[in-house]
């Protein structure tokens, strides 16, 4: 509490006591009981309330987020050339009274939610962009106003410069705005840029009306209920395309796969013909190798022939009977080449 608010507590209470020392005395008057004194009590008191109520009056006590503009019946222009600041400050009682302004941050917002705005429904901005599409958008800004032009701000608005001057700017600028670009634009590359474009046309638009912003922001963009239907149904068919694009991809790994599959069982083949045919020569070198030793061997040693053609005979037979006139089997050692 405040040394100004106190003595206007203290001005209404001896007031009070004034119009009680009076009741009292005409009721003591009424019955024959007169109060001794009682005229020079009440002048008392009267005189106290009334310095009481002059010096509350004119004391004046700003908090540190106020700011004031002296309105004088003393002045010719009707107020002080000069704004006044926190603190406690004097002014010519009855003659002179402060007009109090708030110089702290102050937002202001248009939204669809209904609890969200500064005005209660659905106060989102409707925009049409360059290609005839129409927009929602939710915004706030923050603004204050600026000291050094409190007094141009008072004769031009007063108290009024919400309603007449942030409303009305920012709603202007959006939709300006809003109209140099595309819906495409605006939801994806340059948003950003919207964004800029907004907030210099708003900062300008406060500040040629003793206002200062301090930031703007653009909560949500949203579409008509057909675009959004639009929209989605183009969302829903690139996404089946990137689907379809997907599968035919997948096919081709897959043929590429079993052309590489099939590939690898062709080389393997191939690899395995190869080496078995060369197994197979292998062999047969080996095989005209042996015969060539073995005909060298025989033909050194013939006697070796019929040595192994009587192995092979039955081990129990120590016999053979030929017919008379049957050739040998196995040629004479004198018959076999040299």
């Amino acid at each position: 509490m405040n040394i100004a608010s106190v003595l206007q507590g203290l001005a209404t209470l001896s007031w009070l006591v004034v119009v009680g020392i009076i009741i009292l005395a005409v009721v003591r008057a009424s019955r024959a009981k007169p109060l001794k004194g009682a005229v020079s009590l009440v002048i008392g008191a009267v005189v106290f309330s009334l310095a009481l109520t002059t010096l509350s009056a004119g004391l004046v006590f700003l908090q540190a987020d106020q700011i004031g503009v002296v309105i004088s019946a003393i002045q010719p222009n009707g107020y002080r050339s000069e704004p006044v600041g926190p603190g406690l400050h004097w002014v010519v009682p009855f003659v002179e009274n402060v007009q109090v302004y708030s110089k702290a941050k102050q937002t202001y917002t248009m939204a669809t939610a209904a609890t969200e705005g500064a005005v209660q429904g659905d106060d989102s901005i409707q925009a049409r962009t360059k290609d005839g599409q129409q927009v929602f958008l939710d915004a706030s800004v923050i603004y204050s106003i600026d000291p050094a032009q409190l007094i141009t701000l008072h004769i031009t608005w007063q108290n009024r410069y919400e309603d007449l001057v942030v409303r009305p700017v920012v709603r202007s600028a959006i939709r300006d705005a809003v109209s140099q670009y595309g819906v495409e634009e605006i939801v994806s590359t340059k948003r950003a840029e919207l964004e800029q474009t907004i907030s210099d046309e708003i900062k300008a638009g406060l500040a040629a009306n003793s206002l200062i912003m301090d930031d703007f922001l653009l909560r949500n963009i949203r579409f008509s209920d057909e675009y959004a239907a639009a929209v989605e149904q183009k969302q829903i068919a690139e996404q089946q395309a990137l689907q379809a694009a997907f599968v035919v991809e997948q096919k081709k790994q897959e043929a590429e796969q079993a052309r590489q599959v099939a590939q690898g069982q062709a080389d393997a083949a191939v690899i395995a013909a190869k080496g078995q045919a060369q197994a197979t020569l292998i062999n047969a070198q080996a095989q005209a190798q042996a015969w060539t030793a073995l005909a060298a061997v025989l033909q050194n040693n013939p006697e070796m022939l019929t040595y192994e053609y009587i192995l092979k005979i039955a081990p129990n037979v120590q016999v053979i009977y030929l017919p008379s006139g049957t050739p040998l089997l196995l040629p004479s050692t004198s018959q076999i080449p040299k």
